[in-house]
């Protein structure tokens, strides 16, 4: 059978396809390509995944029904990965509109495709996001999330709601994945770590917001995928009423960005120019995943400290991956 990968141009959705192709499977990858970020590095990704025999692309933007056609009338997928979505904080503030085109309207029609080919699981990208102003640490699944801080949390936890709503009414198998601070190789443009490396490496000054004091729960991509396919291998059960779920996917471990930037400077050779500023709006103090409940049910357990990762992108981007990212 078929597993379909939308966002498979993407940072999360390409080592997700590479991870399934590895391992024997058929991949259809969906995405719209849109120039969020530089076009040739979502082409480069896909050129990688086009080199597998098991993988198949059809550009289309996952919230245009008549675009999405052609995938209702394939009956061989049986499981799907949704990572679609217009990603970043601080865009949402800018450009809403585009947020509930792609991450609203987008989840309802994978929702609709989910319904009408009966897959055995869908499942899908949530964000560490929708906890907001949450003031409880570490982030537990149960926690309240009904106070989001930006309008791309907001969004995130809509498609949460929406995933239970079609759960109950259509016993369909969904799980919904809490991403805390995904990075790595061929990572986002837009990523504060591809964005601290560039300048860095540039002799420029990186701009540091909230004093360097902020902490996130960094996850290393590999540690991601691990997560990703641990789920999507553990679907919800009979016993689940409805069959819903929601599962952070993080390190259990967050670090100071001061101590991100050392590690940087570090693995990258140069020391950063450093511009202290304060909070951005949309922005939260602290993230910090419980990870007991992806642990629980299918061993989760992130390998990757954030000095072998830094040093693993370091390293690439070193390589072929400065002229990667532009």
């Amino acid at each position: 059978m078929t597993i379909l990968i939308t966002g498979a141009a993407g940072f999360i959705g390409y080592h997700t396809a590479e991870a399934l192709l590895q391992r024997g499977e058929s991949v259809v990858g969906v995405d719209n390509l849109n120039d969020y970020y530089d076009v040739a590095l979502k082409r480069a990704r896909l050129a990688q995944l086009e080199a597998h025999s098991g993988f198949s692309f059809l550009e289309a933007d996952i919230a245009d029904p008549s675009a999405m056609a052609p995938l209702f009338g394939q009956d061989d997928i049986d499981r799907i990965i949704h990572l679609a979505a217009q990603a970043g904080v601080r865009f949402s503030i800018e450009s809403p509109r585009s947020y509930s085109h792609s991450n609203l309207t987008g989840q309802t029609e994978i929702l609709e495709l989910a319904r009408k080919l009966h897959v055995k699981h869908c499942v899908y990208a949530s964000s560490s996001s929708v906890y907001g102003s949450n003031a409880s640490i570490p982030f537990k699944e149960d926690d309240r999330t009904d106070t989001p801080v930006s309008f791309y949390g907001a969004t995130k936890k809509a498609c949460e709601i929406l995933s239970q709503s079609y759960a109950s009414l259509y016993d369909l198998p969904l799980t919904g994945l809490r991403f805390f601070t995904v990075y790595g190789p061929i990572g986002r443009p837009d990523m504060a770590y591809m964005i601290f490396t560039k300048k860095i490496l540039a002799g420029e000054t990186i701009q540091v917001f909230g004093e360097g004091k902020m902490g996130r729960d960094f996850t290393y991509i590999d540690d991601c995928v691990a997560g990703i396919l641990g789920a999507l291998d553990h679907p919800p059960t009979p016993a689940d009423d409805p069959p819903h779920r929601v599962l952070n996917l993080g390190n259990d471990r967050p670090e100071r960005l001061t101590d991100f930037i050392g590690l940087l400077e570090k693995h990258l050779g140069t020391p950063a120019k450093r511009e202290l500023l304060p909070m951005q709006p949309g922005d939260v103090r602290e993230t910090w995943a419980d990870i007991s409940q992806a642990k629980a049910l299918f061993n989760y357990a992130p390998a990757t400290s954030l000095d072998d990762g830094l040093g693993r992108f370091a390293r690439w981007y070193l390589g072929s991956g400065q002229a990667a990212a532009g």
